[in-house]
Formats: C-alpha cells, sequence, structure tokens
C-alpha cells in the first residue's frame, strides 16, 4: 500500500461528522491517516497556533491535511475529495453532487439539534423537556420531508440516466455515501421513526442495501475502523423515538 497522502483529523471515539469523509476514503480504497487525538486538534484550534502554515484558523473538525493545504468543512472536503477521487462528475453536475450532499448534511444537522435544541453546551439532561418537542416535530415531519426528496432524486435521477441507481448520473458520488450515512445513523438513533418512513421510500431502501453492500463498504463495516455509535450527531434515546 502506499504511502498517505491524506490526513484526517477528527475527534476520537465518535464518527460523528469525520465518518462521511472516511466513508469517501473506504469506497475508493484510498489510503489515509486517521487522527483521532485531541490534542492534536486543539493544538490547530488554538489562537496563535503555529501549526497552520499559510492557512488560515479552522473552526472546528473534520479538518484535512494534504500536504501543505489544510481545510475545514464537511461539504467542502467531500467537494475537494470528490474530484480527486472521481467521486464527482468533471462536468458541471458536479454541482448536484454537492446539492444533495449538502442537504443530506443540513438534515445531519437537524438530527443533532433534537437531543440538544437550546444549546451544543449543555449536557442532554439539561434540555430533555424541549428535547422531546424537538423529537415530535423531527419524527413526524422533518424525516419524511427529507427522505421523501432523496427518494424523489433517486426516481428523477433514474428516469434521466437510463435507470441509473444512483443520485448523480450513472456513477457512485460523495452524495450517494452522505445520504447513505445519515440514513444509517438515523435507523440506529432513531429506529422506529427510520423504519415507519422507509415504507413509502422503495428507492431509497434500495439505495441503502445498495451502498451497504459495496465490497469495500461492508469491508469498512466489519472492521474495526467503524466507530460505533455513541455521543456523537447519531444518538439513541427511547424516549425521543416516537
Amino acid at each position: 500500500m502506499s504511502t498517505p497522502q491524506y490526513q484526517l483529523l477528527y475527534w476520537p471515539t465518535i464518527p460523528g461528522r469525520g465518518e462521511y469523509i472516511r466513508l469517501a476514503f473506504e469506497v475508493t480504497g484510498t489510503p489515509y491517516i486517521d487522527t483521532q487525538t485531541v490534542p492534536a486538534i486543539t493544538s490547530l484550534l488554538a489562537a496563535g497556533s503555529t501549526q497552520l502554515g499559510n492557512n488560515p484558523p479552522p473552526f472546528a473538525p473534520p479538518m484535512l491535511q494534504d500536504g501543505p493545504l489544510l481545510i475545514s468543512q464537511t461539504s467542502n472536503i467531500l467537494c475537494y475529495l470528490g474530484e480527486r477521487l472521481n467521486l464527482a462528475p468533471k462536468d458541471d453536475t458536479k454541482y448536484h453532487v454537492h446539492q444533495i450532499a449538502c442537504t443530506a448534511l443540513d438534515y445531519s444537522d437537524e438530527v443533532h439539534n433534537v437531543h440538544h435544541p437550546v444549546g451544543t453546551g449543555l449536557y442532554y439532561e439539561d434540555q430533555k423537556e424541549e428535547a422531546l418537542r424537538a423529537a415530535k416535530e423531527f419524527t413526524g415531519t422533518r424525516v419524511a420531508k427529507f427522505w421523501g426528496w432523496f427518494e424523489r432524486v433517486l426516481e428523477k435521477n433514474a428516469k434521466d440516466n437510463q435507470g441509473s441507481e444512483w443520485m448523480v448520473g450513472k456513477e457512485l458520488s460523495y452524495a450517494d455515501l452522505v445520504v447513505w450515512q445519515v440514513v444509517d445513523g438515523t435507523k440506529f438513533a432513531f429506529p422506529k421513526a427510520a423504519k415507519r418512513v422507509l415504507e413509502d421510500c422503495p428507492l431509497l431502501v434500495e439505495h441503502y442495501e445498495r451502498v451497504k453492500g459495496l465490497e469495500r463498504v461492508k469491508s469498512y463495516l466489519e472492521s474495526e475502523r467503524r466507530l460505533k455509535y455513541s455521543n456523537g450527531i447519531f444518538r439513541y434515546y427511547e424516549e425521543l423515538d416516537l
């Protein structure tokens, strides 16, 4: 295996937003260094850091180091890798890929806001009443709104591209990986709501199983590299799975 060119920096023990980046590396068989240590991250985030080179200070992980280049923001990293790992088209439909990925990442933020509706600096136990109210809205309308749109995207692309099974064009893109990850995370965090909504999204069900069944994705999911869901974006609280 060649020497890794890319270094991913993300918090330890949780898949979080770093998982979207890992999937891009894993599905393409791209070597990477997965740095999951708090000191490595905080040293880059600290005011006056001397490790930034000519890069602006990052706001938060995930961060990607590629030689002297340091970039952050999940969607930005995916856009950068998409062109380099052949996970995005070369023509203007690359913006369609980015559009779908950004929408799925918006959904990811809504998932996190269910259990932290008041503030990210507070514990879930400090905002349980508000979280329950947020969960009613999320499981009642928001999951179906987003996933119904994913279903429409798959249906439209299949019609436009001779039965394509992917989100954009005829090839797998990082949009497929982001959508897969948010569906998988929701199946963990809100299993009842996910099951209910998926009953009306047959194409999304097939898409989920298709991505999961890719040889490299399957191998990754069975490996120790795939971190288990815990205290990250996708958390399971029985009382919120309405």
